[in-house]
């Protein structure tokens, strides 16, 4: 009855290793080929050009057009160097993933049907126009109103796959809305990196320019291609939506920071070969907790480069795993019982001067800096704990969150016994004493051949969604296959609106009369105070955090589509505005496309779900069912009554059993259809985002819970879809 699930499994066991790319150059011999950096600039763009555009990516200069024609003329020299044919402006809209139109550089010389040249203009380099109603728009656009433009962005260079010269771009409505990631990040960037140069010239005045930072960490994956392809599910929803977990998962934890598997380590170095090429400085790799989990990192960067750089990745991941028979999963909860995937945000701030705002000094006046932009970062979180949930909350991270060491969704910091001391003893200080902050400390280990250890200030809470690590905060609870830039509008946006009020409360006490130290350390210790609810270093599982983190005042919600609501509330559309980041009517556009994206992926979970309850897994019960029948009937064929009836019992419990299974989900999935086609007539998206929440949602577990169930009783030639403990073991 399976015999095509045998095969196929048995197809994907024999696999060997796919060789990886070897290249015939070291790393930094071939680093940046396909980018269009400062290095290729400075050989295809004269030197006036070269320098305008350095002032434009460093100090936000605006370009003109004629320096843009100077700009074109040059990457398309380059590009067709490198091979390039067309040309594609490279944007992010409301989908999470990225979106491109590819033209030729080919034009006529003079009149249609005659000869042919290869043009590129300041013009098309600069603008393109697309069609702004056919994606995610919240309303914004309408069908007849189609237009949109997306602009050259030229802090993130131009970069080249296969034959096309990708542009990174913004994308607004024809109105000026925004309509992707982009445009409110590099706004969020700007007003964080104002505000935190106007509180760093406090303690320096010769800071010119602060930096955000992004380091992410991608969490993925792999599975056998033949497997995913028959597994309905995965391939149409990115996860499992049943599957009896397997008698050995992740409970030895021999998997994490193991021996990576041959065909793995191909499929990684073929990565690394390509990511390199592209200027994606990928520094770690290894083994995750979960069997067939793995992770990726680069060395960080500017927040904004750093996030083209992880949207992209994620496609070349998927580009590269087809080549090695994989599919890559980025969903973050593929299979129920172990790890899911996360992709933590390592958020930091830093000056021209080489400083990390975060991180300890050498001086009390140092550490003072330091602990300013502490202290401020926990307010921000503080106030904003809410926003910055919604944030990272999507369908898929609903079922990470708060399992098997995912964060909860509930936003808290840890700092730390140490750094928790510091400020403890800051708040019952005078301005007088000194702030000291150890960098590191050493730990003797009591062995002869092994040096001493330098531990870190911190140390590590798995179960903290956004933990001090250092140098930097970590925001752990960030999905896998989100788009960073969501979680890093909202929390650059959220700290440099609190610079700026900190920044506000000095100059006011300062003209008071006040001294800038005293000035400083009065609200700094006020902070301390407001910020108590928010720090937390304990275990974030427990049912006792989740009781104190309401008493705290901290949101609590679990409901997705009510998390959103934190978008609209009016302390967080003030600062948005404020900021200069979204507008009020930018952010309800963009909460319209948050609850449609939610309900259409629980809806299409839905539809598949009842698609495989009642093509697949009854029909094989009701088959097995009626093996075990027929047996039964032979069985009291053959022997005496009594005898037979011996005999026959286990089936006739069996067939009973498989009978209430078969008899649950046909009635669940009926409910849940019915509960589909109530939701679907509602035309509010909230609204109907909650009904599919509260009203759909509920009867997946039940659904599962059954069929899961038959996963066990039925017999194992019978079962059509790859099980668990083939899914997760990659030979």
């Amino acid at each position: 009855m399976s015999t095509l699930r045998f095969k196929v499994v048995e197809e994907a066991f024999k696999r060997k290793a796919v060789p990886a790319s070897v290249p015939d150059k070291i790393t930094s011999e071939y680093y940046g080929k396909y980018v269009f950096n400062r290095d290729q600039m400075a050989k295809y763009l004269s030197k006036n050009t070269m320098k305008t555009v350095c002032e434009a990516i460093d100090e936000g200069k605006t370009l003109d057009r004629e320096i843009a024609s100077h700009v074109a003329a040059g990457m398309k020299m380059w590009a067709m160097e490198m091979g390039a044919t067309h040309y594609t402006h490279w944007f992010q809209p409301l989908t999470d993933g990225t979106a491109e139109k590819h033209d030729s550089f080919i034009e006529y010389v003079d009149e249609p049907g005659g000869p042919i040249i290869e043009e590129f203009s300041g013009k098309l380099l600069v603008q393109q126009e697309s069609d702004a109603s056919s994606f995610p728009n919240g309303g914004i656009r309408n069908t007849f109103e189609a237009r949109g433009y997306t602009a050259w962005d030229p802090s993130s260079p131009a970069f080249i796959v296969d034959d096309t010269l990708c542009i990174p771009t913004v994308f607004i409505s024809y109105t000026g809305e925004s309509l992707d990631y982009k445009a409110p990040l590099l706004k969020a960037i700007n007003a964080v990196e104002k505000a935190a140069l106007d509180v760093c010239l406090l303690f320096d005045s010769n800071v010119k320019k602060i930096y955000s930072y992004l380091g992410w960490e991608q969490e993925y994956f792999l599975v056998d291609e033949d497997l995913c392809v028959a597994r309905p599910d995965l391939l149409l929803t990115g996860r499992t939506l049943m599957g009896h977990e397997s008698a050995k998962n992740q409970q030895l934890e021999d998997h994490y920071f193991g021996a990576i598997p041959p065909r793995v380590a191909e499929y990684m170095r073929d990565l690394e070969f390509e990511a390199y090429k592209y200027g994606i400085p990928l520094k770690t790799r290894h083994n995750e907790v979960a069997p067939n989990q793995f992770e990726l990192a680069p060395i960080y960067g500017e927040t904004n480069l750093a996030v083209d750089q992880n949207i992209f990745i994620m496609s070349l991941m998927d580009r590269i795993a087809r080549k090695h028979n994989f599919r890559v999963l980025l969903h973050e909860k593929p299979f129920a019982g172990v790890n899911g995937s996360g992709k933590h945000n390592n958020w930091s701030l830093g000056t021209d001067t080489g400083v990390g705002l975060l991180t300890p000094g050498k001086t009390s006046e140092a550490n003072l800096q330091f602990v300013t932009f502490l202290i401020n970062t926990l307010k921000a979180v503080h106030k904003n704990n809410a926003l910055l949930k919604a944030s990272i909350m999507t369908a898929p991270n609903a079922h990470r969150l708060g399992a098997n060491e995912a964060p909860p969704a509930i936003i808290s910091v840890f700092l730390g016994s140490q750094l928790s001391a510091v400020l403890d003893k800051l708040e019952a200080s005078t301005s007088e004493e000194a702030i000291v902050v150890d960098d590191k400390k050493r730990m003797k280990l009591g062995i002869a051949h092994i040096p001493e250890v330098l531990v870190d200030n911190t140390d590590r809470n798995r179960t903290s969604p956004f933990a001090f690590t250092g140098n930097r905060f970590e925001f752990r609870a960030v999905g896998s296959s989100a788009n960073c830039a969501s979680a890093m509008i909202a929390l650059n946006t959220s700290v440099a609106s609190q610079l700026k009020e900190f920044k506000t409360e000095i100059d006011a006490k300062m003209k008071a009369g006040i001294s800038k130290e005293e000035a400083i350390f009065d609200t700094l210790k006020q902070y301390i105070k407001d910020t108590k609810a928010i720090r937390f270093d304990g275990n974030g599982y427990s049912d006792e955090w989740k009781e104190e983190a309401k008493r705290r005042g901290l949101d609590c919600e679990t409901s997705v589509p009510l998390i959103y609501d934190a978008y609209l509330a009016p302390q967080t559309v003030k600062m948005f505005e404020e900021t200069g980041v979204l507008t009020e009517k930018e952010l309800h556009a963009r909460n319209e496309v948050k609850w449609e994206v939610y309900t259409k992926k629980i809806q299409i979970e839905a539809r598949v779900l009842g698609d495989l309850a009642m093509n697949h897994i009854i029909p094989v019960a009701t088959r097995y069912q009626s093996m075990l029948l027929d047996n039964v009937y032979k069985i009291k064929a053959v022997y005496p009554a009594d005898k037979a009836e011996k005999l026959s019992e286990m089936d006739s419990a069996i067939i009973e059993e498989i009978a209430d299974h078969i008899c649950a989900i046909k009635t669940n999935a009926d409910a849940m259809v019915e509960a589909r086609k109530v939701a679907n007539r509602i035309e509010d998206e909230r609204e109907k985002a909650i009904a599919y929440h509260d009203n759909v949602y509920p009867y997946f577990d039940v659904i599962r819970y059954h069929v899961d169930k038959l996963e066990l009783t039925v017999d194992n030639e019978m079962w059509t879809l790859p099980k668990y403990r083939e899914l997760l073991f990659i030979r």
